[in-house]
């Protein structure tokens, strides 16, 4: 289904503000109330709408440390990628992973409390993971700028 205006507004709001009340949105919006929550209920069946969260403080948390981390591995036989990937996934310090095109096979974005708490997640995790030929991790002095808003035109 092709996404019209009101649904890319409706996406758009909802990016910002997921706990709006469809009252709200629908004002926000220019729709009647039922028909908002018809939209939105069929954006969510139609996977548009994947998952409501909150985001949350790393600060506060005690994990401001943001450190990404460039990995080469030996080969890129499918078991290879499959086991990497599996084994990176059961590390609660990693963000995300993400499979490159480039020089580095996958980039990862970890936290950690400090550089002696990721020096842990090194050696505990991130040294075991299975077809690992080369890493390189390179720490973020500070986030300029920050979105998980995506563009809905």
């Amino acid at each position: 289904m092709a996404l019209d205006q009101v649904d890319r507004r409706i996406l758009a709001v909802l990016q910002k503000q997921g706990r709006i009340s469809n009252s709200d949105l629908s004002e926000t919006v220019n729709l009647s109330a039922s028909a908002c929550h018809r939209r939105v209920q069929r954006l969510e069946s139609e996977g548009y709408i994947r998952n409501y969260v909150a985001l949350l403080d790393a600060r506060k948390l005690g994990v401001p440390t943001t450190v990404f981390v460039e990995i080469t591995l030996q080969t890129q036989a499918d078991e290879v990628l499959d086991a990497f990937e599996k084994a990176v996934a059961r590390i609660p310090d990693v963000l995300e992973c993400h499979l490159m095109a480039g020089t580095a096979d996958y980039i990862l974005k970890v936290v950690a409390e400090n550089t002696d708490d990721f020096a842990r997640i090194h050696r505990q995790h991130l040294t075991r993971l299975p077809g690992v030929a080369q890493m390189q991790s390179s720490f973020a002095l500070r986030t300029v700028f920050k979105t998980t808003a995506l563009p809905v035109g």
